[in-house]
């Protein structure tokens, strides 16, 4: 059974068709290897078909060295919510249903896929100078998702895993740039159109999600000038070849016209000169300083944050560092000394967990998790990491809690295949087979994986109370499962 290696920061490295279990690699440059799962979503129709199997095929080539990644991180996404918070209330959006994914990819791109999710290139992140830069970005997304814009890729990504949609971009993106620079000349010109219209916005709805986010920065009193800012960087870019482009360029068609829309409102604009927050500025720092120590040799992020420099950031970074050499009798004295000075901080408690777990210390690295969900109830990925180290404890009494722990995180990440096939694990540890096959079929509906949905939840019907709440629930998998295309 693949096992799910769980982070602080996870990281899903996307492999197209493939799925296997990876291992935690030590050294200086790896994170890790996570359960690998990306699956291409059948399109509704024969064209859309042929051109996500031609980006998926291309995208399998071209990342053979070095997959993109997908990371989950529960305090990047929080302070990425925090700071958005504001523009999703005046968008009239629920900021609790929103969510956001990181892909690590140096290059600029965001996008919104599979309902209300916005994703965002790390890229992005650290290039970001400002807040004010990032907020916008993601508004002029946040747009896109307000005004209901489909492309033929968000009918593609309906029901697709994220590690799915990621896959079909990714892939696409890598066709169209393939192409832009000679690559996949055995291709039909027609097929390169076709992947672009694939993932591409008409102009009039990059219009209107520019116009959308320009009234959510205002009626949040937000300046505008940092999307202009991010816009004229992608400006310069409109000329170079497609596999110079950043990946934004190719999927938000640019004018001149939008250009000067958005300078004409800046100059106009009675916020336009308004400051980011000192929290926004803070979160933003410290969101990159973990970022890029996660990212980046740990050997770069010690020359960055030297032992001279004793700021929270920098003691942070150089934690994560020495996690990754990895040194961990070094490592842990500073995470315990930041939990020392700053003890009401779920995330150092966090990673001192992954650290200890990641280690092998499976029963130390509990209490600091236990901790740091005592900290932030309301983590679910606090509670996914928690459960895998009750699991990995073997004893039953801890496995009946990672029971409970991840059918709470489930309900509100119900795409997190990796944690329904740890929740299989655990009940099929505590003897609950209907319960597993349940799990399962839970798994193979979120992957997109219609075949095998339907066998485990036929098998949980087999195996489960008739007119139980569990086995309703395997009826309607099997039910949302046939009506999915082959």
């Amino acid at each position: 059974m693949p096992r799910l290696r769980r982070i602080s920061i996870f990281v899903w490295a996307l492999r197209a068709f493939v799925s296997a279990s990876g291992q935690r690699r030590r050294g200086t440059e790896g994170v890790a290897d996570g359960f690998l799962k990306a699956t291409a979503m059948v399109a509704r129709d024969a064209t859309l078909a042929a051109t996500v199997a031609a980006a998926m095929a291309l995208v399998s080539t071209q990342t053979a060295a070095g997959a993109e990644t997908y990371i989950r991180d529960t305090e990047i996404e929080a302070d990425i919510q925090a700071m958005m918070a504001p523009i999703w209330k005046v968008a009239g959006l629920d900021p609790n249903a929103l969510h956001i994914y990181l892909i690590q990819d140096k290059q600029l791109n965001a996008f919104v896929a599979g309902g209300q999710n916005e994703f965002i290139n790390t890229g992005v992140i650290l290039r970001a100078k400002t807040p004010n830069q990032l907020i916008g970005v993601l508004a002029h997304e946040t747009g896109h998702i307000s005004g209901g814009h489909l492309t033929r890729f968000q009918e593609a990504a309906r029901n697709a895993s994220i590690e799915g949609i990621i896959a079909m971009v990714v892939g696409a993106a890598a066709s169209v740039a393939g192409r832009g620079s000679g690559g996949g000349a055995a291709m039909l010109p027609a097929e390169g159109v076709a992947e672009r219209a694939f993932l591409q916005y008409s102009v009039g709805q990059e219009a209107a999600a520019d116009q959308a986010a320009l009234s959510f920065l205002d009626r949040s009193g937000q300046s505008a000038r940092g999307l202009l800012e991010f816009f004229q960087i992608l400006q310069g870019e409109e000329l170079l070849s497609g596999i110079r482009q950043d990946p934004y360029v190719r999927s938000h068609p640019l004018t001149s016209q939008r250009i000067e829309y958005m300078r004409h409102h800046v100059e106009r604009s009675r916020f336009s000169d308004a400051l980011d927050s000192q929290a926004n500025i803070d979160l933003l720092k410290r969101i990159k300083a973990k970022l890029d120590a996660f990212i980046s040799t740990p050997s770069s992020t010690l020359a960055a944050y030297p032992e001279k420099d004793q700021s929270v950031v920098a003691r942070y970074a150089r934690a994560i560092a020495y996690y990754r050499i990895p040194q961990l009798d070094k490592a842990l004295p500073v995470i315990d000394g930041l939990i020392r000075d700053f003890p009401k901080d779920p995330y150092f408690r966090e990673l001192k967990g992954q650290m200890l777990f990641e280690n092998g210390r499976i029963a130390d690295a509990i209490p600091p998790y236990e901790e740091a969900i005592r900290l932030a109830p309301g983590a679910p990925l606090l509670r996914i990491s928690l459960a895998q180290a009750y699991i990995e404890s073997n004893d039953p009494a801890m496995n009946k809690r990672a029971i409970a722990h991840l059918n709470d995180a489930l309900r509100t990440e119900d795409k997190e295949t990796g944690a329904w096939r740890l929740l299989a694990t655990a009940y099929g540890r505590d003897n609950q087979v209907g319960m597993a096959a349940l799990a399962l079929a839970e798994e193979g509906l979120s992957a997109g994986k219609k075949k095998v949905a339907q066998q485990q939840a036929n098998r949980a019907r087999a195996l489960l109370p008739k007119n139980s709440t569990a086995y309703n629930r395997a009826e309607n998998i099997q039910r949302q499962a046939g009506e999915r295309d082959d």
